[in-house]
């Protein structure tokens, strides 16, 4: 299975947003970070944005950041919102126009959307917040500055 990199860039999105610590982050911040297209980037975000999982503040001083907790943010449900395709094979489809001669019997066309849900299981089983648990080693690398240590005032 090969995810596409629109969603590649919504989860790296995500990890962004769920370790900026100082408030909000613009497109041009993260694709910077990240050296991915800004203009990829945007329609990314819009449709986060469109999906609740990002707020989009506008105006000067505007950005984005988490629209939900990343505790409540599942990963099977930000993959199956942001892949347009997860059939694995044509006939995985309802409206289907290939023909296949064993499609009614086959075997392996039922195995397949067997391993496709086992994908997708493993990944509900993971938050963003679970994505960022080595919170001071992600920043670091995102060169973000580390959120407060606990007790420090």
């Amino acid at each position: 299975m090969r995810l596409s990199s629109y969603t590649d860039y919504a989860l790296r999105t995500l990890v962004f947003l769920a370790l900026k610590s100082d408030g909000l982050a613009t497109i041009s911040d993260i694709a910077q970070t990240y050296g991915i297209s800004k203009n990829h980037l945007m329609k990314v975000a819009h449709q986060l944005s469109q999906l609740g999982y990002v707020e989009a503040v506008r105006g000067r001083g505007g950005g984005l950041r988490l629209g939900r907790r990343a505790e409540d943010i599942r990963i099977g449900d930000v993959v199956r919102a942001t892949e347009q395709e997860l059939d694995i094979l044509e006939c995985f489809s309802d409206s289907s126009t290939a023909f296949c001669r064993l499609n009614p019997t086959c075997v392996l066309k039922y195995a397949l959307k067997e391993a496709l849900g086992a994908f997708l299981a493993v990944l509900d089983d993971y938050t963003l917040a679970d994505l960022v648990k080595p919170r001071r080693t992600l920043a670091g690398l995102l060169d973000l500055s580390p959120p407060p240590a606990a007790g420090s005032a």
